[in-house]
């Protein structure tokens, strides 16, 4: 797998336990990884003990309008009061994979109509407000998307997101395969 695991994480490993070369009938394999490697949602459950856990988060969360949004620095809560009145209620964060939430930012999203919040960085908080960012977002509800691929999406509103985690009930992430599709303009 491509996907580095996050600093301190798992790594992944995949095993074949059935292999056609090796004279089975069929391939049969099995992997181990960190629940937070790759494209992942985070549910609040992740930093807020009587938060949601992944299975428990309406799959509507994860399926809809979304507006993609280039930052190449830190996002404060400035610039979350600027731009979320121009916002669907998803919102994706464009910074090949170096723009942060400050909890300024995480306080203003809190506060909003967003339902989730999404990043091409690992993860959604600079390190050193890692834990008070992804608490905001956990305590308001708010699922978060990390480890996006947003290589070659251009910023707007013209999105439908996709991004259904695997149900594995009673935690606090799941993998999921992220898709954009860009909603057809015209005739």
């Amino acid at each position: 797998m491509d996907s580095p695991p996050f600093k301190g994480d798992p790594k992944t490993e995949v095993e074949f336990v059935k292999s056609i070369d090796n004279d089975d009938m069929y391939n049969l394999s099995r992997f181990s990884m960190c629940t937070h490697t790759g494209t992942h949602i985070d549910a609040p459950f992740h930093y807020d003990k009587d938060g949601q856990t992944i299975d428990n988060i309406r799959l509507a969360t994860f399926y809809g309008q979304c507006t993609v949004l280039t930052f190449n620095d830190l996002i404060t809560g400035e610039d979350m009061e600027k731009i979320l009145p121009y916002c669907k209620k998803r919102l994706l964060i464009h910074g090949s994979g170096n723009s942060y939430l400050l909890s300024s930012a995480a306080q203003v999203i809190a506060d909003s109509r967003l339902v989730l919040v999404g990043t091409d960085a690992p993860s959604i908080s600079a390190e050193f407000e890692e834990d008070k960012t992804h608490l905001i977002l956990a305590r308001s509800g708010v699922a978060v998307l990390e480890g996006l691929n947003l290589e070659n999406i251009k910023d707007g509103s013209d999105y439908t997101l996709c991004a259904f985690p695997i149900r594995l009930d009673g935690c606090e992430a799941a993998p999921c395969r992220a898709i954009l599709l860009e909603q057809e303009k015209g005739f």
